[in-house]
């Protein structure tokens, strides 16, 4: 708002120091400002609210150290995260960008989700909260919106280079210099995205259907909105397990929302996506400012969720962040990269898998079941193991770190 605010006053009244609102970086710093002010300062004014009205978090005593000390910490704190998130964006932000209203969106329907989850688990004293497959449909819900809308709306697009010579085409060609020779582009519909280590860095998901032979690119629409439902779920699914001890989820998250801003910010610029000759997302740019209220929102919750936390996100936080997460990847074309980025929810969510699945393998097989972790997810082994959860965080935030850069150096490394 403060955004569309100033461009009028700009270019209406010639508004001193409104041309500042033009540049993506400064409206990205105010709104990592702006998202630490309302977690911190009016956050404590939320957690003591959420004390009042006893939104406190019920543990299951699972035998570990410290546990049960926290039983009754206020539950719901994703609260504050989601205004860290919201607040900052719809001032700042440019709400004609089909980006930004797409991660509108996400926020608040994954925030919603997760409220309704925790709203059941504490209001209705039911610890099952909501049914898992009503989450599942949420998600599907949301991931069916982002990839029709990618797929059809006509201001998501990617520059494409269509060689040295003016190809007859209905959309419209750009003719470019790099060094001394010329060649065209043009902003077209496409369903390829960027992949790692890959030297042509290039993947189209319409190629999965090519086995149906001649005009197999009509399905394209089926295959990219199936990868889309399988992403959201899989890394908002991996946020909520991931968010097991004070701070692990929160901070991997700011890590992630860090990197995420990065390649929202080269994959944006034209001069930069042509230096690393990586895919360039017409007004894609303008997600930075997402980003830094993302982070922002991960970095002041840490106030009061780090060791020992004041609050936890509960649901309402974790199933949020997770569909950012996963959207904002999908709309940048990195999605591909989520697997090394989110590495940390990545073996969560393994971890999880494998022991019930050995489980039950065992069960069956020697009528005894067996585990391969002495407790999942993996956080809560290390915990059995004696590990402080202070360690425990700060060692997987060091490795979320690692994950961090190795996926920036994706751009270069082929």
């Amino acid at each position: 708002m403060l955004y569309h605010l100033f461009e009028y006053l700009r270019e209406h009244y010639n508004f001193p120091g409104g041309r500042l609102f033009q540049y993506i970086t400064f409206r990205t710093s105010l709104a990592i400002i702006l998202s630490l002010v309302i977690t911190t300062v009016f956050g404590r004014r939320i957690i003591d609210f959420l004390h009042t009205k006893q939104v406190g978090e019920t543990v299951r005593n699972l035998g570990l150290e410290g546990q049960m000390q926290k039983q009754g910490t206020p539950t719901m704190g994703g609260i504050m995260i989601l205004l860290g998130i919201l607040i900052p964006t719809l001032l700042l932000g440019n709400l004609t960008n089909i980006y930004v209203l797409l991660m509108i969106i996400t926020t608040v329907w994954m925030g919603a989700i997760g409220f309704l989850d925790d709203y059941i688990k504490v209001f209705k004293k039911n610890k099952e909260g909501l049914a898992g497959r009503f989450k599942i449909v949420g998600q599907v819900g949301l991931a069916l919106i982002i990839g029709w809308t990618m797929y059809f709306h006509p201001n998501i697009v990617v520059r494409q280079t269509v060689g040295d010579t003016n190809p007859e085409s209905q959309v419209p060609i750009v003719l470019r210099k790099k060094g001394e020779s010329f060649y065209y582009t043009q902003d077209i519909k496409s369903t390829k995205t960027n992949v790692p280590f890959y030297k042509n860095n290039e993947f189209d998901y319409a190629k999965v259907l090519k086995f149906l032979g001649p005009g197999y690119e009509k399905y394209a629409v089926f295959t990219f909105i199936l990868f889309v439902v399988i992403i959201i779920t899989a890394v908002s699914n991996g946020a909520n397990i991931t968010d097991g001890i004070d701070g692990l989820a929160t901070g991997t998250s700011a890590v992630i929302g860090i990197t995420l801003g990065i390649l929202a910010y080269v994959s944006g610029n034209t001069v930069i996506a042509e230096y690393l000759n990586i895919m360039y997302i017409p007004n894609s740019g303008e997600l930075m400012i997402f980003a830094g209220a993302f982070v922002g929102a991960c970095v002041g919750f840490l106030w009061y969720n780090s060791y020992p936390a004041q609050v936890f996100m509960g649901d309402t936080g974790s199933l949020a962040i997770g569909g950012i997460i996963a959207a904002f990847a999908i709309m940048i074309r990195k999605e591909l990269l989520i697997p090394i980025l989110c590495g940390i929810f990545l073996i969560e969510n393994l971890s999880v898998i494998i022991q019930v699945s050995y489980f039950k393998y065992t069960k069956k097989r020697f009528g005894e079941g067996r585990r391969i972790f002495l407790m999942s997810p993996l956080h809560h082994h290390y915990q059995k193991k004696g590990y402080h959860e202070a360690k425990i965080v700060t060692r997987f935030w060091i490795v979320g770190i690692m994950l961090a850069i190795i996926t920036i150096v994706t751009l270069k490394v082929r």
